[in-house]
């Protein structure tokens, strides 16, 4: 990838920028002009950059297969976190051990920046950041450490589950279903009406884009201002079956807690309108939003097409993962 010929925000996807855009540097880092380039070398071609890698890995709470590191933004710099820091960005480099490794990445930010800007979603702040080499990272600021350091009550799903590695085996945080997760929020959500819907929008998205990783801690709640907690911003979307064979769903029971699945799912092996709609109304979204939360995703997205356009995949995993968003809004649409 040459970075001299920049055309869109690698942030945004804006068109016109060949660093990021006045939007993303003020939504992202707080209107400091941050460069998208890391002062790191990739720490593959660099021994010292390496150690400092290691070294922040076994300081990062933060639980998850992809490799995570902490950073900070001091002046205008990004920097890895040094002992006793609290880093407020969390920097995803390339992964191993997957199939096109170097696109997931782009991948996730592509997918984030269609959550967001197509779709309404309530989405941590991310862009795309590169190493010297030109090789890409996904950045995303922290939602749950406040401008003094100090941090917000967050519980992911699993913990409000009472699912552990001990109580449920190594798969714990896929042993669930989506309409048990939508009974968690009516227990622990005060506000749960107006949460529940976002909660249904963000399952239908990771279904329509392939999120094969919307498991129980992909999922939070996060404290409030006023000291309750709401739904936590979407992080971690991503469409996996760029990379790995997926089923339509990360929990293993799917959207219910029991066995039901219309004719037209029991027919194509793949959820439709209908299953969503008996979805909505079981985790208490009101029957007269369904149908208004549902459109969104059934019509198709101009929008969604442009941003795949300028995003930073290749060639041919744009049109792979424009055939896959195809493949399933033709189930969604299936009466």
């Amino acid at each position: 990838m040459n970075l001299d010929e920049l055309k869109y925000c690698p942030g945004t996807l804006a068109e016109g920028f060949s660093t990021y855009s006045p939007s993303c540097l003020r939504n992202l880092f707080n209107g400091k002009k941050v460069n998208h380039v890391l002062p790191y070398e990739q720490p593959q071609q660099s021994e010292e950059v390496a150690e400092q890698f290691i070294e922040n890995r076994k300081r990062i709470s933060i639980s998850g297969v992809q490799e995570k590191l902490s950073l900070l933004l001091e002046k205008n710099v990004l920097r890895l976190t040094k002992e006793g820091e609290q880093g407020t960005y969390i920097l995803k480099p390339i992964p191993r051990d997957l199939k096109k490794v170097d696109q997931v990445p782009v991948n996730e930010h592509l997918t984030m920046q269609i959550a967001k800007q197509v779709y309404g979603l309530n989405t941590a702040e991310n862009a795309l950041i590169f190493f010297k080499d030109s090789s890409p990272a996904y950045i995303t600021k922290r939602f749950d450490v406040k401008e003094n350091g100090s941090k917000l009550g967050k519980e992911d799903f699993a913990t409000l589950a009472g699912k552990t590695k001990d109580n449920a085996g190594a798969n714990f945080k896929y042993e669930y279903s989506y309409e048990e997760v939508g009974q968690l929020i009516q227990k622990y959500v005060p506000a749960w009406r107006i949460e529940i819907e976002k909660y249904f929008s963000l399952v239908v998205f990771n279904y329509l884009f392939s999120n094969g990783e919307a498991h129980l801690k992909n999922f939070s709640l996060l404290e409030s201002t006023s000291g309750d907690y709401l739904l936590s911003p979407a992080y971690d979307l991503v469409n996996t079956k760029l990379h790995v064979d997926d089923t339509d769903f990360a929990l293993h029971k799917g959207l219910f807690s029991d066995d039901y699945k219309s004719e037209q799912y029991k027919k194509s092996g793949h959820p439709s309108k209908s299953d969503f709609t008996e979805f909505a109304m079981r985790i208490g979204v009101v029957e007269s939003r369904v149908e208004k939360l549902l459109n969104p995703f059934l019509e198709k997205q101009p929008i969604m097409e442009t941003l795949v356009s300028r995003s930073f995949l290749s060639e041919a995993n744009k049109r792979g993962y424009l055939l896959m968003y195809t493949s399933k809004r033709n189930y969604l649409i299936a009466q």
